[in-house]
Formats: structure tokens, sequence, C-alpha cells
């Protein structure tokens, strides 16, 4: 009697990439309110820019490559890069430069390199940093929260301010527009001003960091924390990112607190937890090994420190994720797990 057994892997863990990429997605609608409560109604309007390009040229790119669209279409990874890098622009950019970004990332940073699973970077970094460096002038165009409030400027007005750049009263995108937190601090900070005295003369700051951004650093604090109880993602990533931008801007601010800002400004000030659980933890282009991990993390909050303090650009999760996903392979490589079984010092 012969057993015949089929080949491993016998038990499947009864998870999906469609159901991952929903729960990631998710996990990111509490903080998409809040920002939309603060900033007004453009990151709705952009996310479903974003979506809607993300799918076209997604479903182009399978049609070109001749693959099945059902099946990658509903996986749910288009929608996903797409809303990344909505939050991570302007909420009044204009409509062309969301299609633009959007389509870089999903034919550039994602198909370019064979499509889910191929890709080394992260699309939706990619795409961002391509309108960063393209586009600098209309990716500073951010808004102080409450001000479309104000100024009674809702849904439809914004729709007019992104597809056609016009603004009720005769306003102008540029009056209105204003620095981030994390480039007010860096610009002020330039001109001799100490950090007490940006924080408390400028309104765009709150308790620990920006009005408004502390709030939506909160929210997506609270959804990273479900997607590690769910096992969506690993610990070893945000914890390595935060735990290394937490130590390394402590060093600073305990030495000098009138140059360098807090622990807490950089870690709930710009797109630090935005990075350190949903972009950092792309299982494609991240490090996949334990210890691989917390290098990796670690690298990206070094990164993002340097930059962010001596550096040209405020925030530089973009820059940070994408150069530690070029040194992925190589901490995989150096840090594989010793094999079930196999003693140390022995073949």
């Amino acid at each position: 009697m012969t057993l015949q057994t089929p080949p491993s892997p016998h038990i499947h863990s009864g998870l999906h990439v469609s159901s991952l990429m929903l729960q990631v997605i998710a996990a990111l609608i509490p903080a998409i309110i809040c920002y939309t409560w603060f900033f007004g109604w453009g990151l709705i309007i952009n996310s479903a820019i974003a979506v809607l390009t993300a799918l076209a040229s997604e479903a182009l790119m399978l049609k070109l490559r001749k693959r099945p669209l059902k099946p990658f279409l509903g996986d749910g990874s288009a929608v996903l890069s797409a809303l990344l890098l909505a939050l991570c622009i302007p909420p009044l950019a204009p409509w062309w430069m969301t299609v633009l970004g959007v389509a870089f990332a999903l034919i550039i940073g994602k198909h370019l390199y064979g499509g889910l699973g191929y890709n080394p970077f992260n699309p939706a970094m990619v795409g961002y940093v391509m309108l960063l460096i393209s586009f600098p002038l209309e990716m500073t165009r951010w808004m102080p929260p409450f001000i479309l409030e104000q100024l009674e400027i809702g849904f439809i007005d914004t729709l007019g301010v992104i597809f056609f750049s016009h603004l009720p009263y005769g306003l102008s995108i540029d009056a209105l527009s204003s620095a981030t937190p994390l480039d007010a601090m860096k610009t002020d900070l330039g001109l001799n001003n100490t950090v007490s005295e940006i924080t408390a003369n400028n309104a765009l700051f709150g308790d620990v960091a920006g009005i408004g951004w502390e709030w939506v650093g909160t929210w997506l604090l609270l959804g990273g924390m479900y997607l590690i109880y769910k096992r969506v993602i690993s610990w070893q990533i945000p914890l390595a990112v935060i735990g290394s931008l937490f130590v390394i801007s402590a060093f600073f601010f305990l030495m000098d607190a009138d140059t360098y800002p807090s622990p807490l400004f950089h870690i709930f000030g710009g797109a630090t937890i935005l990075a350190a659980f949903f972009i950092a933890t792309d299982p494609v282009s991240a490090s996949t090994t334990p210890r691989g991990r917390i290098l990796y993390g670690i690298g990206i909050g070094i990164i993002i420190y340097v930059i962010r303090t001596w550096g040209s650009y405020p925030d530089a999760v973009a820059f940070a994720v994408l150069l530690m996903n070029m040194a992925a392979p190589t901490l995989d490589y150096y840090t594989q797990p010793r094999v079930y079984g196999h003693a140390r010092g022995k073949d």
C-alpha cells in the first residue's frame, strides 16, 4: 500500500490578498474621516479620483501583459496604493496631479517590475516622490485646519477647486494655503527662532504637533494597532520605525530643546505613523525576516530624522522608505533565521 502525500504546504492560513487589503483599507477609514473633518472634502474627492485612476491603470497594464483582469482588479492592492497616495498629497491638489501620480505609481512603480509581488519599491511612494520632485509648488499647497469650513467652502466648491482651480469669493489658492507643521518648524528654525517661540506664535501648532495632524495620527495609530492585533502586519517594523525615531529625536531634544523639536512632534507631526503601519509594512517591498524587519524599520526612522533635521525636505518618509526598500533584499540575506533542527557550527 502506497500513501499518496501531496507536496507541502498542507495547511492554508485562510488569508488571501484581497482580505488583507480590505482590512488595511478598513483601518484607514477612521483617519480619513478625521482628516476630512479638519481639512475639508478634498481628500474624499482625491481618493475617488485616485481609485478610479488606479483601477484604469491596473486594467490597462493587465490587458497589455495579457493577464486576467478579475483576480487582480479585485485583490484591492491597486485601491490601497491609490488611497495611500491620496493621503500624502495636499487635499486641494488639482485632479491631473492625482491622476498622474497614481498612474505613475501603478504603471512604473508596480507593473514595470512584473506586477504585485515583484515590485522592489512601494508603488505609492514612487508616485509621491515623482510628484514632489516634478511639481514642488503644487505639493506645498496644504490647508490650515478648518479654513475651508470657516470660509463656507463645501463639497461643490471643493470640486470646483480641484477640477477648475476656481475658488469662490475671488479667493486664491495661494492665499489660503500654508505650510505644514513640519515645514513651518523647519523654516522658522532656519530663521534662528526657538522651538518654544515657533509653537507659541503659530496657530498651526497644537498640544504635541499640528492641530488636526495629531488627531489624524492618533486614528492612524489605532488603525495600525488593529492590524497588528489581526495579524495583518507584524509588530517589528512599526515598533522599529517609531522607536528609533523617538530615541534619536529624544537624544537631540535633551541636548538642546530650543533647536530640536520633541519626539512626539516628530511622531505625530507628519506621516510617521502612516509610514510605520501602512507603508513600510508592505509585504512585497519590505524586509521579511524577523531581524531584518527590525533593522529595516530602524533604518527608516533614522533616515526620517536625518532628512527632516539636516536635509532639504521637511518630511522624509517617502525617501526613507524607498531607500530602505533598496536595502531590504540584503537585510533578508544576512538575517535568515536558523533552520529548525540545524545546529550552529554544523553543516
